[in-house]
């Protein structure tokens, strides 16, 4: 199961739309958010929005960053500011971040303006686009930002339908987006993680192999953190079925005759993933 190719039906229909007004709708706006992941910073990154905001000045947002290791999280900061990209980790949830969200489009916006000035448009708002891919917690950020609930929220991809302006202060517009996709994935691996994380939809992927997969992972990278959420033993090499096992055992994922649920605990694993229940954890490090 573990290296199988990845069957996914990625790439809905109304996408490709979705594409077409986001491109035309970029001639309408100063400064990109791109929203990503913090546990996957790379494979939550839509790569057609490098190609087609390159003219754009673009500030990075870390989010969910309180489910995220904190040290792989700091050392994807330090990377894109490497790289001389503004990157700021956020908790949409708690707040944390927003000031220096909003701070930094201040900072950004303050070279844009020069230009207009220049051209005799005085006092125009800076005009903001939050993008990111279905479930990163684009809306609840933007609620953040707001300091009122605007963006609709839910936790599955497409909640967010149609664009809308939000006046998040005087002098910041924000233009909402429908999360939007790309119709390919480069490699397995962030296929893999991008269904970790919930970004496609459930009707698409196979719970089983998805959790099958995601434990392999996190016992080879956080080991401790299984053995204590589940309160199992894992002996050295000891095979990913064998432990998936003992924790629907341990857990009461059970139907008659004794034999295993499946489904329950693959659901289990996977629930506990996303919503931290298993610790801070990161999928992905910064290619240095």
């Amino acid at each position: 199961m573990e290296n199988n190719k990845m069957n996914i039906n990625w790439y809905p229909g109304h996408m490709a739309k979705t594409k077409k007004q986001i491109i035309d709708d970029l001639k309408l706006i100063d400064i990109i958010i791109e929203v990503l992941d913090a546990r996957a910073p790379r494979s939550s990154q839509n790569p057609d929005v490098s190609e087609y905001c390159r003219n754009k000045t673009k500030i990075l947002v870390l989010n969910k960053s309180d489910l995220a290791d904190e040290n792989v999280t700091l050392k994807w900061i330090e990377y894109y500011k490497n790289k001389s990209i503004p990157c700021i980790q956020s908790e949409s949830n708690t707040g944390k971040g927003i000031k220096e969200i909003i701070n930094q489009i201040h900072i950004e916006y303050k070279k844009i303006e020069e230009k207009y000035m220049q051209k005799g448009r005085i006092g125009r708002p800076a005009r903001v686009m939050i993008l990111g891919i279905p479930n990163v917690g684009k809306s609840t950020l933007i609620n953040s930002l707001a300091k009122k609930s605007i963006a609709k929220v839910g936790n599955k991809p497409g909640v967010t339908k149609d664009k809308q302006w939000i006046k998040i202060d005087k002098n910041i517009e924000l233009m909402d987006t429908p999360g939007m996709l790309w119709p390919k994935i480069s490699d397995d691996t962030s296929a893999l993680h991008l269904a970790y994380l919930n970004s496609i939809g459930e009707n698409a992927i196979d719970n089983e192999e998805i959790s099958y997969n995601l434990l392999n992972f996190l016992v080879k990278n956080y080991k401790d953190k299984i053995e204590k959420k589940y309160d199992i033993l894992i002996g050295e090499n000891e095979e990913t079925i064998n432990i998936r096992d003992k924790i629907a055992i341990k857990k009461g994922a059970i139907i008659s005759g004794g034999k295993i649920n499946y489904q329950k605990v693959s659901e289990m694993i996977l629930n506990d993933f996303r919503t931290g229940k298993l610790g801070r954890i990161s999928l992905e490090y910064p290619k240095i």
